[in-house]
């Protein structure tokens, strides 16, 4: 098959077939997968207010027992002592380690940003150096890029490193704060501008390095068991060898390893909401009320359903990105590119995606705890509860990786430059879009198809998101960037659409594989989703084409947007039920796929 390119989901149709969808887990990936579940059970859950009490030397001693069963190495190549798997298997290792609250975020800090930038930017002398004790865990590695004055504009950041009068070291002296796994962190990853250069660059640090001092660890709302101190670098003295990458290209690789960071914030979330749900299915059945289990009222069944559309359609996008990613990357390989470039060659393509992921997942997550807390009801509210940790912990999900406000605003701005640049043809598809607002409708009677009739709904919704694109671009131009509330609907409007289509074509290739009458709560939660994806689409648009349009034009662009996001009538509250039945009946989120 032809790999998709990022950000064309807007305006090329997807077949199904050509979509992986989790249920396709191959048995060695279901093994592994197997191998990390019961690490979790075993060293995690047991263990989970000992690691919230930070009580010393515990993290450190998981992450070792984590790297002598492969867990820290699973995306590392085998020259490196790693297992050298493809994208989507990592994501799935990611997505279950998501589980392990605090635990989660310490082994995402290591095997993301505290290694990836050293794998895919280090020279072949620093990989050597490196990467292999970073893969087993013998040294334990952090990321230290935010200051106290830059959060979201990282590039604003005034540590500073100056070359020693011998030529011999870069002296680093600066404050980086927030920064995971400080406390026992042996190699830092350090953002610094070099005299008065207008980008960071990046430093490989040792904590043996003089100059070096932590404050005490944060106090935090959640995520309490894993570190987060400031970091001081007072003269520190990093040999010139350990300059990463080239001079200026630090902020280059911050960017990237974002991107990466993204949607593995995404996989790690999807963790925790098949956790909550699973434990609210649990209590649902066994909480009595007014003598009968309170998962027979119709507003518990509500909950437990629309917990499970929201998590299994964020699966759904997830692992669709996931495979697209793969094999871009593995499309970049054929041309000859570096293995290390062409992972995050591949992942840039997928920035957009990535971002859409991030947002979705992190407030999916934070509603799946919510409504956890709210089913378990005044044991939702007991720290004795499980819902207490997992609500308290969700809560970082929307700030960590950027903000879901800059995300948001990323998602259109990266459209928009792939199409300025001539990588993604956006504007001829809003042109048409917009011509199509002066032809008659089609009054043809709707396919028969649940599939066919769900697809052309879709079809409506990404003309929808063309329309509003492309009339506030005209509108504002350059300006653009400076109308932030119009950038965050057009966001939403795309977030909706991608995620929608991603559970449409799971659910449509999943009925192929297994027939259609083995998939009633599957076809259940696409008829929803896509259902309530059309109000929210007419909202978010109706919002932005009112803040610049007037007139007659505004007049024709709420007809098209009203056309656009038709669906047919739907009795929602039997398709929830259909769901909630299936949850209950099984006592656990059925849609697991490993």
């Amino acid at each position: 098959m032809t790999a998709i390119k990022g950000g064309e989901f807007l305006i090329k149709e997807t077949e199904a077939s050509n979509v992986f969808i989790p249920e396709e887990w191959t048995e060695e990936q279901k093994m592994i997968a197997q191998s990390c579940r019961e690490f979790i059970k075993q060293e995690i859950f047991p263990n989970l207010d000992r690691i919230d009490n930070m009580e010393e030397g515990l993290m450190e001693s998981i992450l070792d027992k984590a790297g002598e069963l492969g867990l820290l190495s699973i995306k590392i190549p085998e020259q490196y002592g790693g297992f050298g798997k493809d994208f989507i298997t990592s994501m799935l290792i990611t997505e279950i380690t998501g589980t392990g609250h605090s635990f989660a975020v310490s082994f995402a800090a290591h095997t993301g940003i505290g290694t990836l930038p050293i794998l895919y930017y280090g020279n072949d002398d620093q990989k050597q150096k490196y990467i292999p004790k970073l893969a087993t865990g013998e040294w334990k590695g952090a990321y230290c890029l935010t200051e106290p004055g830059s959060g979201s504009d990282a590039n604003s950041g005034k540590t500073k490193a100056l070359l020693s009068e011998d030529g011999k070291h870069y002296v680093l002296n600066g404050q980086k704060m927030w920064i995971t796994n400080a406390g026992f962190a042996d190699i830092f990853t350090v953002f610094a501008k070099i005299d008065d250069d207008q980008n960071l660059s990046a430093f490989i640090v040792e904590k043996s390095f003089d100059g070096i001092s932590l404050n005490p660890e944060e106090k935090k709302m959640g995520i309490k068991g894993s570190s987060t101190r400031q970091v001081f670098f007072n003269n520190c003295k990093v040999p010139v060898t350990n300059l990463l990458g080239k001079r200026e290209e630090g902020f280059k690789i911050a960017l990237n390893i974002l991107n990466l960071g993204r949607i593995k914030l995404a996989a790690a979330a999807l963790g925790g909401c098949k956790r909550t749900i699973h434990a609210s299915v649990k209590f649902a059945n066994e909480r009595q009320q007014f003598g009968r289990p309170i998962s027979k009222y119709g507003a518990i069944r509500y909950k437990l359903a629309e917990q499970s559309i929201r998590t299994f359609a964020m699966e759904s996008a997830v692992y669709r990105c996931s495979r697209d990613v793969d094999h871009a990357i593995k499309s970049l390989e054929e041309s000859g590119l570096d293995p290390s470039e062409a992972i995050l060659k591949g992942v840039e393509q997928f920035a957009a995606e990535a971002a859409i992921l991030k947002v979705y997942g992190s407030e999916t997550l934070d509603y799946v705890v919510d409504e956890g807390v709210q089913i378990f009801g005044g044991m939702g509210f007991s720290a004795e509860a499980p819902m207490d940790r997992a609500y308290r912990d969700s809560r970082i999900n929307r700030i960590f990786e950027g903000t879901n406000e800059i995300n948001r605003m990323l998602i259109v701005d990266m459209l928009l430059r792939k199409a300025m640049k001539g990588e993604l043809d956006l504007l001829p598809a809003a042109q048409k879009v917009a011509s199509e607002l002066m032809e008659i409708p089609d009054f043809s009677e709707p396919s028969t198809d649940p599939f066919e009739l769900a697809h052309e709904h879709v079809k409506g919704f990404k003309k929808a998101v063309l329309m509003v694109a492309g009339a506030a671009a005209q509108k504002f131009t350059t300006a653009l960037a400076k109308e932030q509330e119009v950038l965050m609907n057009i966001s939403d409007m795309a977030i909706e659409t991608y995620v929608a289509e991603s559970t449409l074509l799971r659910v449509e290739k999943l009925a192929s594989q297994r027939g259609i009458e083995t998939c009633e709560a599957e076809i259940a939660i696409v008829n929803t989703l896509v259902y309530d994806t059309a109000d929210r689409l007419a909202k978010f648009g109706k919002d932005t084409l009112h803040s610049f349009a007037e007139g007659d034009e505004l007049r024709m662009m709420l007809m098209g947007l009203k056309r656009f996001t038709k669906t047919d009538a739907l009795n929602v509250k039997e398709e929830r039920r259909k769901i909630a039945a299936k949850l209950i009946e099984t006592n656990k989120y059925c849609f697991k796929t490993y």
